[in-house]
């Protein structure tokens, strides 16, 4: 098989690391305010119904508060390991 190098050994250095986990961090933030702007954006502004463009925006902000809580759970909490 191929030796290629893991995600871990690409991005090796502790900036590119912060970078990536500010970044995700980031983008649960914008998944959650577009969910936002969809629920309480006027009813013109889309071609969607109001049932589907609410509906879509539940979907958003669940997505956002899903990928915010699991982020924080793997790049910002202390494990138990860790505090030994």
């Amino acid at each position: 098989m191929l030796d290629l190098p893991t995600t871990e050994e690409r991005l090796g250095n502790q900036k590119s690391q912060s970078l990536v986990r500010y970044f995700t961090l980031l983008m649960s933030l914008v998944y959650a305010g577009l969910g936002l702007y969809l629920w309480f954006a006027p009813a013109g502004t889309l071609i969607l119904g109001n049932t589907p463009r609410r509906l879509l925006a539940a979907v958003f902000v669940f997505y956002g508060i899903i990928r915010f809580v699991r982020t924080y759970q793997q790049h910002f909490k202390k494990s138990k390991d860790d505090a030994r």
